[in-house]
C-alpha cells in the first residue's frame, strides 16, 4: 500500500470491520471501507459487490489487489463483476483450490504426488488401492497445514471422510512423501519471472502446525543442483498456470525416495510468516513493494524493471512463546539482522551472512536456545480465523 502511494496511485483499502484496530498505513490510504463478517471472517460478497457499484459511480477502479490467499477469491469475483483485468475466477482456482492447482499440474506434466477428489467411493476406493501408505487428507482451500491430517490405514480414511459429511467433496486425499520442502517466491510480470529466490524449510510446515516444532527457513546457496531445478520448476509451475502478473509463493517437495521434486502447492501473494523479510535480507528486493510497482506498471502501461538481488545467505526462526514479550539479549552474534518485536507470545529473529552454513549454525543454535528458554506450543486448529 505504501508503494502503491509512492507510485502515485489513489489506493483504497477494503477490509474487515474486526480489522478496524490493525496499524494500517493509514498515511498512504485515500480511503477505507469496513466490510462486516460473520464468525469465520467470511463476507457477503453481494454487499460488496453493490457497495463497490455504489463508489465505482464517482471513483475508477483500475486494479484490484488480493493481499493473503483468503482474498484471492474475493478479488477475483470482483474482477470478473466489474471486468477489471487481472486474474478472473477460473485462473484463481489454481492458486486457491488444492485439487485445482494439482489437476492443472498434472496437465502441464509438473510430478505430483499420487492424489484423488472424494467424490465418489470407486475413486476413493482405487486409489487407497493402489497408492501406498500413509496418506495426507486435506482441505482444498485452506492455507498452509492448516486441516491437514496424516493417515495409515483405509479404515481411518473412511472414518475421516465419513466424519465429513456433506462437506467432504472440499477435501482431497493425497500420497505423503517424505522429503524436505522447499519454497520458491517471485515476482511475475507479463508471464515472465522477473525474480525468485529459492529456500528450504529447515522443519516443514506440516512438522510445525501439527508436532509442535519451531519454523525455520533458509535461502539456498545460489548455484547448487537444488537451486537450479527449482527455478527451472517454478517457472514451469507460473507458465503452466497461466499467471500474468503477481507476487507468488511456491512450495516443493524432494523425495527422499527417489530424489525427484514434487509440486505441492502455489499461491497468488507474497509468502506469510515474515519469509518476505528473509528473502529482502538476502536479496535486498522487498517482496512487497516490487509487487506493488508490478501492478502500477501494468495499470499503467508500463514495463517494471527489478535491480540486480545481492546473493547473501539469510533464514529466519518463528516460535510461540511462553513469555508476551520474550528478551533478545541472549542473540548477541552480529548475523542477527532483525528481531519480531510486534507480536506478542512470538520469538523471531532473521539472521544474514555470506555462508549459508553459518546462517544454518546458528538457526540451529537459537533453536536449541528457544527450546529451553521461551517455546510454546498449541494444537492446531482445525480451521483457522482469517
Amino acid at each position: 500500500m505504501q508503494s502503491l502511494k509512492q507510485c502515485g496511485a489513489r489506493v483504497i483499502l477494503l477490509t474487515s470491520k474486526r480489522h478496524e484496530d490493525k496499524a494500517w498505513p493509514r498515511e498512504s490510504l485515500d480511503e477505507i471501507y469496513y466490510i462486516e463478517s460473520d464468525e469465520r471472517n467470511h463476507w457477503n460478497m453481494q454487499d460488496v459487490i453493490k457497495g463497490l457499484a455504489y463508489l465505482m459511480r464517482k471513483v475508477q477502479i483500475d486494479r484490484i489487489v488480493s493481499l493473503d490467499d483468503f482474498d484471492v477469491e474475493k478479488g477475483a469475483l470482483l474482477r470478473e463483476e466489474f471486468r477489471i483485468p487481472g486474474m478472473g475466477q477460473s485462473t484463481a482456482r489454481y492458486f486457491r483450490d488444492k485439487l485445482a492447482m494439482r489437476m492443472k499440474a498434472n496437465a502441464a506434466g509438473i510430478p505430483v504426488p499420487a492424489f484423488t477428489a472424494l467424490f465418489t467411493d470407486d475413486m476413493i476406493n482405487a486409489f487407497i488401492r493402489d497408492t501406498p501408505t500413509p496418506w495426507m487428507l486435506k482441505p482444498r482451500g485452506e492455507a498452509s497445514a492448516t486441516g491437514i491430517k496424516k493417515i495409515h490405514t483405509a479404515e481411518t480414511v473412511w472414518e475421516e471422510i465419513h466424519k465429513l459429511g456433506d462437506e467432504r467433496h472440499q477435501y482431497v486425499l493425497e500420497r505423503f512423501i517424505q522429503g524436505q520442502v522447499y519454497h520458491m517466491d517471485s515476482i511475475v510480470q507479463e508471464g515472465e519471472v522477473l525474480f525468485c529466490r529459492c529456500s528450504q524449510y529447515l522443519a516443514t510446515p506440516f512438522e510445525v502446525a501439527h508436532e509442535g516444532g519451531i519454523f525455520r527457513s533458509a535461502t539456498l546457496i545460489e548455484d547448487s543442483e537444488d537451486n537450479r531445478v527449482l527455478l527451472r520448476l517454478n517457472e514451469q509451475i507460473l507458465r503452466g498456470f497461466n499467471l500474468k502478473y503477481s507476487a507468488t509463493h511456491t512450495e516443493a517437495l524432494k523425495s527422499e525416495q527417489d530424489g525427484k521434486f514434487y509440486f505441492i502447492e502455489t499461491s497468488a501473494r507474497v509468502g506469510g510468516a515474515h519469509l518476505a523479510e528473509m528473502v529482502e535480507y538476502a536479496t535486498g528486493i522487498n517482496l512487497w513493494e516490487e509487487w506493488a510497482r508490478v501492478e502500477y506498471a501494468n495499470a499503467s502501461g508500463t514495463f517494471h524493471t527489478i535491480k540486480t538481488p545481492d546473493t547473501h545467505q539469510a533464514g529466519i526462526l518463528i516460535s510461540l512463546a511462553k513469555n508476551k514479550t520474550p528478551d533478545y539479549r541472549g542473540l548477541k552474534d552480529p548475523e542477527v539482522t532483525w528481531t519480531l518485536n510486534d507480536l506478542d507470545h512470538h520469538f523471531g529473529c532473521i539472521v544474514k551472512s555470506p555462508s549459508r552454513h553459518r546462517v544454518v549454525e546458528l538457526l540451529d543454535h537459537y533453536t536449541v536456545l528457544v527450546k529451553s528458554e521461551f517455546h510454546a506450543a498449541a494444537p492446531p486448529p482445525d480451521k483457522p480465523i482469517h
